[in-house]
């Protein structure tokens, strides 16, 4: 059976950032990583383009990007890493960035509340929907997908479950390289590792400081 064509949607990501930061930019990294060879794809758009909705990690994991008008060059320069952007016009003119290619000026043309629906109303013409409920319900034992619990756990507990899904995805267990991405101090980010360390996550250090990663990418011992 063929797997269908799937497009994800993000309407407004600085929602999401705001609930659930962290979790949200390693998801956002996995399914940039991993998803376009298995059909599935991207849209993700936001009205605040400030560093703590496009992060870093976000940014590298999303190399197409379009810049309608902006107010300032540092909001261009968060989204295109170059200004310009403040200087467009608006109604459609924006500047169009592929993936390892230059920048591109472009107009966008304008779509009627009637086009939209016309196209709507094709699409629905095409087949019945076959909607997957299962994918909104909590799961019955009580574990997430990823194996961690859910419930009233503690902030710490959370923190080093993201620790661990970053250090486990991207086969680093450095103290300060997981100190910039969870952003908190380096002690806090000592501990975790330690932790890790004690759960069998990562090794212990060689001569020169390297761990280990005692986990693949799946969560699997190795």
């Amino acid at each position: 059976q063929v797997l269908p064509q799937i497009v994800v949607i993000v309407d407004e990501l600085a929602d999401l950032m705001m609930t659930a930061g962290k979790e949200v930019e390693f998801l956002i990294q996995r399914l940039a990583q991993k998803a376009r060879a298995a059909g599935i794809h991207l849209i993700m758009a936001t009205q605040r383009p400030s560093v703590d909705v496009i992060t870093g990690v976000i940014k590298a994991n999303l190399p197409t990007r379009i810049s309608f008008h902006v107010t300032s060059k540092i909001d261009s320069r968060t989204i295109l890493g170059e200004q310009g952007a403040e200087q467009l016009l608006g109604k459609g003119d924006m500047l169009y960035m592929p993936g390892g290619k230059g920048i591109v000026r472009v107009h966008g043309p304008f779509v009627s509340d009637d086009e939209v629906r016309a196209v709507a109303d094709h699409w629905r013409a095409q087949g019945r929907p076959d909607y997957n409920t299962a994918v909104t319900e909590e799961p019955e034992d009580g574990f997430a997908l990823d194996g961690a619990p859910i419930g009233e756990d503690s902030a710490e507990d959370q923190q080093y479950r993201a620790a661990v899904q970053l250090v486990v995805e991207s086969q680093k267990a450095s103290t300060s390289w997981l100190q910039r991405q969870l952003r908190v101090g380096y002690n806090s980010a000592a501990r975790l590792i330690e932790r890790m360390e004690k759960d069998n996550i990562v090794g212990r250090p060689d001569h020169v400081g390297r761990r280990e990663v005692l986990r693949d990418r799946d969560g699997h011992p190795v």
